[in-house]
C-alpha cells in the first residue's frame, strides 16, 4: 500500500527535536532530489542548513506547496521565485532575538578582553608566571557601541549595552526615531558610526545592499582600538579586506559568529591571526531557542502542507 504521508525534502541530519515533531506526519526525502527532481510528487521543502532554494529548484519540484526554513534568515531562499510560483515561505521570527543578542555580547566581551587568546596561552607551556602588563584588552563599560541594523536583534543588543553603561549609536536603512528616546540611542550616518564607535556590531540581514557592506574603505574609517563584531551573515563583511586589516593591526580585532565562506577553508589566513575570535555560527544555539525554532518551523511546514496559512510567513 502506498504511503499517504506528505513527501518533504530536507537537508540533514535533522535535530532530534525536529524529527520527533515530524514523526508520523511526513515522509522525509534527501536534499539531493532538489538537484535531480523526483518521480514522486514532492509536497514540501524543509530548509535546515541554509541551502539554496531558487526558481530552478522549485521548477524541478512543481508540486511543492511550502518552503519552511529553520531560522529567521532567508537570504538562501529566493523569495521572488517562490512568490512567482505561489509557494509560501515560512521562518522563525522573534524567537532567536535574545539568544543571538547574547551571543553578540559574548563575542564583544571575548574580543575586547582577548579571551580566546588568553585561553590558548593559559593552556600552553609558555604560561609560567603572572604578568600584570601582558595581554591588555579594551574596556566595554562606558564605551561607544555602534549597531548596524536596529531591528529586533539590534534592539536587544542595545538593551544589553545600556546595562554596561555604554553609549549606543546606530545606523539603519530607515531612521528609528521611535526608539531613540526609549532606548536611548543616537542615529549616525554609516561613516560617522564607523569613525565614532569603539565596538561595531553588525545585525543587518543579508541583502543585495548589505553584501560586502563592510570592506576596506569602511575598515579604514574605524578606530585603531575598535572591535568589529558580526552576528549577521558572513557575506556582510569582505573577508579579504577584514583579513588584511587584522593582519596589519589596522583595527584592534574582530569577533565573528559567521564568516564568508562558512566554514572558512582550513588553512585560511584569517584562522591564523590571534586578534580574531571565531565561533561556528552559534547565534541561536541554545537548547531553549532551538526547541522553539523546531516547533515554529514544523508548524509552518504542516500548515503549508494542509493548505492553511503559515503561522509565520515571510513576506516577499
Amino acid at each position: 500500500m502506498q504511503n499517504s504521508l506528505p513527501l518533504v525534502i530536507a537537508d540533514g541530519p535533522l535535530a532530534p527535536a525536529i524529527l520527533e515533531l515530524l514523526d508520523g506526519r511526513v515522509e522525509l526525502l534527501p536534499w539531493e532530489l532538489t538537484a535531480t527532481g523526483s518521480e514522486r510528487p514532492i509536497d514540501g521543502i524543509y530548509s535546515y542548513g541554509h541551502l539554496t532554494v531558487d526558481g530552478p529548484v522549485l521548477d524541478r519540484l512543481p508540486g511543492v506547496k511550502v518552503v519552511s526554513n529553520y531560522g529567521v534568515g532567508v537570504d538562501h531562499i529566493h523569495l521572488a521565485d517562490a512568490a512567482a510560483r505561489g509557494v509560501p515561505v515560512g521562518n522563525t521570527p522573534g524567537v532567536l532575538d535574545g539568544a543571538t543578542a547574547d551571543m553578540g555580547f559574548t563575542l564583544l566581551l571575548a574580543g575586547a578582553r582577548r579571551l580566546a587568546e588568553g585561553d590558548r596561552y593559559s593552556r600552553s607551556d609558555g604560561f609560567t608566571h603572572y604578568d600584570p602588563g601582558y595581554m591588555l584588552g579594551q574596556e566595554a563599560h562606558g564605551a561607544v557601541i555602534g549597531i548596524f541594523g536596529m531591528g529586533r536583534i539590534g534592539q536587544q543588543v542595545a538593551r544589553r549595552a545600556l546595562a554596561f553603561d555604554m553609549q549606543v549609536v546606530y545606523h539603519n536603512r530607515r531612521r528609528r526615531e521611535d526608539l531613540e528616546a526609549s532606548l536611548p540611542a543616537r542615529y549616525l550616518s554609516k561613516e560617522e558610526l564607523l569613525a565614532t564607535a569603539d565596538y561595531v556590531m553588525l545585525c543587518t540581514p543579508l541583502t543585495a545592499e548589505t553584501t560586502g557592506y563592510i570592506g576596506a574603505a569602511e575598515l579604514a574609517l574605524m578606530k585603531p582600538t575598535a572591535l568589529l563584531v558580526n552576528i549577521a551573515r558572513g557575506a556582510v563583511v569582505d573577508t579579504d579586506a577584514l583579513t588584511n586589516a587584522l593582519a596589519e593591526r589596522q583595527i584592534f580585532g574582530a569577533a565573528l559568529d559567521v564568516t564568508d565562506p562558512e566554514p572558512l577553508p582550513r588553512g585560511h589566513r584569517l584562522l591564523e591571526l590571534d586578534n580574531v575570535t571565531i565561533a561556528p555560527h552559534l547565534g541561536s544555539a541554545t537548547v531553549q531557542t532551538r526547541q522553539r525554532m523546531a516547533e515554529m518551523s514544523v508548524a509552518n511546514l504542516l500548515a503549508g502542507l494542509s493548505g492553511q496559512p503559515l503561522p509565520h510567513q515571510v513576506q516577499s
